[in-house]
């Protein structure tokens, strides 16, 4: 939750819609995440996936693991980006692009909720945009340098951690400049009894480095050149091999001293170059925005067991993409009485990914995108206070894959589940046009309502049907697309000291992507049946005065999935969406008191509630992303204390009450491997210098 100086919607300028506007002229839902919260959250712990699960609403919690799965944004795949580049492949969807940047060097999160067209492929359930720093000095040099320490308070032995962030930033003349450096090391996870928490994936022992530089010129008032570098590698070196745990039992899963299989997991680099133009004085007043981009990333992990031709196998995600785009804002009319602006453009992408195997085994074979969409969208504000919205977006995309042969599929035993054979290659081609519009009437603050329709757009995990086909070409395979009817209304309330917003909301698809367990083969298959999610949203914040500030939010989302494909959704063959896409309902609070302008104290609380759909198997267990969760409550401390003008301590503590639980997706998942429980209290003591 955010201060009410960071939710004055006149002090907040978000960019995710593709220009600078007030949260107040958007008509869908939006949260923004400010630099001060994200100060506030890397004092406790820096890691995205859980600043975002606790500080978004319709948020899905974290599973404080390199990965996301399970996290995306309203029961539908979200796209991540930095300044507007898409750090997401929906191509293979690894579920690792949350975690590409250190939260140290962004400005603001920003997110838009519901299917977006704006941005195009992969934004079905909106958008996650991490925006990165501008200089806040109008000297020629400034700095900042942050070093934090960070323990288990439960067993303190081999627990500590430490995190260096170095910074420097200023102007000269007509050039600015961001360059910023962050390692960090964190010890050994314990939970609330002591016990290590499982190493599959986990963030405890993990190195972590991003390197970050930020150069503008701005030659006229009216022009802007940008240059943006980015690295992020975040790696687990663990001491501990894997000791799966039992769901028949309920015995966690933990580590024992040991080398652990294959290579380091994690983001072993993400590397992005953003090169943009902004003028704002083209014919008719019209301002341009043209960058191009590219980034490389690969991800590793976790070993397999017996998985592949009866042995072990441990797979990389590669994923290389270079893109332009153009967009183009031309005002139309400015009177008193209506503002109309239209904005159009063209964005072209470039997209390889792969998904072989660490011994160079291809089980993903490359997929190469070729993304063309063309978009135009129109505002108009009549009499001040009604806004109007509406667009088009064309989607053109082409996929070409070389001709493959699969890997032979085993299990536990040996026995082939998949066998090897040759696969034909071709061309898949997808041609869509994605509509929008919105309404929002702003003349009284005490209720402003809007109402909006979206389609979104996004090509299904085709790596996922193509490691896993059983036909011996790809044009037998059903990889259509996925295009989603976003419902969306609501309203924000502004009285004094009090914000309060609601939205409710409904999204429907043809087909699905429901990612369904198979009991018989240990495999999971997508099933593309027609599905519906719906849910509401609720958030409120009051300061009482000076010293004390409360905040908080409840969200509920829920979906189904057609079976049978009757366009009904309650027959007995019908079937909830299991715990991969639908979250169990979420609850956060935060108190902040500053008894003193130099002293700050906040609570942050969130709360997972339960949700419990499908029915256990015949060996008395769930089937996997159906399991059963059960409630827990969390609670975060954080104490600031400004010792001068330049320099600040902090100290954290995470899970202040100890408490002693599984992290939802270890209770949906259902794999013995990933059964492990949450992080018990740990500290995070932090010292930050400016200058």
């Amino acid at each position: 939750m955010l201060k009410r100086s960071d939710l004055a919607l006149g002090e907040v300028i978000i960019s995710a819609t593709r220009k600078p506007e007030s949260p107040k002229n958007i008509v869908s839902s939006v949260s923004i995440v400010s630099k001060k919260k994200l100060e506030t959250e890397i004092a406790v712990n820096p890691d995205l996936t859980s600043i975002l699960a606790n500080q978004v609403p319709g948020f899905a919690p974290s599973a404080q693991s390199g990965s996301n799965v399970g996290q995306n944004l309203r029961g539908r795949p979200m796209l991540v980006m930095i300044d507007g580049v898409s750090q997401s492949s929906p191509l293979r969807n690894a579920e690792v692009d949350l975690r590409s940047i250190d939260p140290s060097v962004l400005q603001q999160i920003e997110v838009v909720k519901g299917a977006t067209a704006i941005y195009g492929n992969g934004s079905a359930g909106g958008l996650v945009n991490y925006v990165t720093l501008v200089p806040d000095t109008a000297k020629a040099f400034a700095g900042k340098t942050d070093i934090f320490l960070n323990s288990s308070l439960i067993k303190l032995r081999n627990s500590v951690g430490g995190r260096l962030s170095q910074m420097f930033y200023g102007k000269v003349n007509k050039f600015d400049y961001v360059v910023s450096g962050v390692a960090e090391q964190t010890g050994e996870y314990k939970d609330a009894k002591g016990d290590v928490v499982g190493p599959n994936y986990s963030l405890g022992e993990t190195d972590t480095y991003n390197a970050f530089a930020k150069i503008g010129f701005e030659p006229t008032k009216y022009q802007r050149l940008q240059l943006v570098y980015n690295y992020y590698s975040s790696l687990q070196n663990s001491n501990f091999t894997l000791v799966n745990g039992n769901l028949a039992t309920g015995q966690k899963a933990t580590g024992v001293l040991g080398k652990p299989l294959g290579i380091p997991t994690g983001a072993k680099y993400n590397h992005n170059v953003h090169l943009s133009y902004k003028v704002d004085s083209l014919f008719l007043k019209t301002s341009l925005t043209a960058d191009a981009y590219y980034e490389k990333r690969e991800d590793v992990f976790y070993v397999s067991l017996g998985r592949f031709d009866g042995g072990d196998g441990q797979s990389l995600a590669h994923n290389d993409k270079k893109g332009i785009r153009l967009f183009l804002q031309t005002p139309l009319v400015k009177t008193n009485s209506i503002n109309a602006n239209l904005s159009y453009g063209l964005d072209v992408l470039k997209d390889k990914t792969s998904q072989p195997l660490v011994d160079g085994r291809v089980w993903v074979p490359t997929m190469d995108m070729t993304n063309l969409a063309p978009f135009a969208q129109a505002d108009v504000t009549l009499v001040r206070d009604l806004v109007l919205k509406t667009g088009f977006r064309l989607e053109r995309v082409n996929i070409d894959v070389d001709d493959y042969r699969t890997l032979r599929i085993t299990n536990a035993s040996g026995a082939t589940v998949t066998p090897s054979f040759d696969v034909t290659g071709g061309a898949l081609k997808y041609n869509t046009g994605l509509f929008n519009a919105g309404l929002k009437y702003n003349r009284c603050e005490l209720f402003s309502p809007y109402v909006s329709f979206s389609q979104g757009f996004s090509v299904m995990d085709i790596g996922l049907a193509l490691r896993d086909t059983k036909v011996n070409s790809i044009d037998k395979i059903n990889t259509d697309a996925v295009k989603v009817n976003n419902y969306e209304a609501g309203f924000e309330s502004r009285y004094k000291g009090l914000n309060f917003s609601a939205s409710a909301y409904r999204s429907t698809s043809k087909l699905g992507i429901e990612v369904v367990y198979d009991p018989a083969t240990g495999l999971f298959n997508t099933a593309r049946s027609p599905e519906k999610i719906y849910g509401f949203e609720l958030a409120a914040s009051y300061v009482l005065n000076r010293e004390l500030t409360i905040a908080g939010s409840y969200s509920y989302t829920e979906g189904k999935r057609d079976v049978n494909g009757n366009g009904k959704y309650n027959d007995p063959e019908d079937a909830y969406l299991n715990g991969r896409r639908i979250s169990a309902p979420k609850i956060t609070g935060s108190v902040t008191y500053s008894p003193l302008q130099v002293m700050d104290f906040t609570l942050n609380y969130t709360g997972i509630g339960s949700r419990d759909r499908f029915a256990k198997n015949n060996t008395g267990i769930y089937n996997g992303n159906e399991g059963a969760v059960k409630a827990y409550n969390l609670f975060n401390l954080i104490a600031g204390l400004r010792v001068n003008k330049s320099t600040r301590v902090s100290l954290g503590i995470e899970n202040l009450f100890n408490a002693y639980y599984f992290p939802a997706r270890a209770q949906w998942f259902m794999q013995p491997g990933f059964f492990s429980t949450g992080r018990g209290r740990a500290v995070n003591f932090g010292i930050s210098v400016k200058y």
